[in-house]
């Protein structure tokens, strides 16, 4: 299996950098091949612009989202590694599924993922974060991003089997990351 990995952080010191890291590891010793979109890296523009709504009414697909859907092209899965900001995916990352995921080559049905044209691929998010669950639970958070992400988006796009792995308390003490690292090697390892 071939997965795209996409990084959004933009210390490439991060944390979410380690576990990215950490879960390609986990990928290669299961004997699958892994791609890195880092997106502060490359310097990907987030910026929904007036070239992408051209686009949109069937004009010229931008060149950098030409070279973005031929990375989706090549993978069997496609990995998010992103820190929870503000209990949502930091700007990056939503600009870059804004620009790249585009009508009528990710999808081009109203309605019915059944008819999109990533289906056949495995979506994933490995998602570090401060907080704890329990704490988000009392208000339904866990429940309204797994519900955004998994049926919106992923589903939206049709990728048939969708993942979500929030690795909490990655601002807590040494152990606890050390067992959050570990944790992304298992979660590639088991894709």
């Amino acid at each position: 299996m071939h997965v795209l990995i996409v990084i959004d952080h933009p210390d490439q010191g991060s944390f979410t950098h380690a576990l990215a890291a950490r879960f390609a590891e986990g990928l290669t010793a299961a004997d699958h091949s892994a791609e890195v979109a880092d997106l502060h890296a490359e310097g990907f523009n987030p910026i929904w612009s007036a070239a992408d709504v051209v686009h949109g009414a069937d004009g010229p697909v931008p060149g950098d989202i030409v070279a973005e859907q031929a990375r989706i092209e090549r993978c069997d899965a496609i990995a998010f590694v992103f820190p929870l900001f503000w209990f949502s995916m930091p700007a990056m990352t939503k600009g870059w599924i804004d620009r790249v995921f585009t009508y009528g080559w990710a999808y081009d049905q109203v309605g019915n993922p059944n008819q999109s044209l990533l289906k056949d691929r495995i979506g994933v998010m490995v998602i570090p974060s401060g907080g704890k669950v329990s704490n988000w639970n009392q208000h339904g958070l866990t429940h309204s991003m797994e519900t955004l992400w998994q049926t919106g988006m992923m589903g939206y796009f049709g990728l048939n089997d969708k993942r979500i792995h929030f690795l909490n308390g990655s601002e807590g003490s040494d152990a606890r990351r050390t067992a959050l690292l570990s944790r992304a090697y298992e979660i590639g390892a088991e894709l």
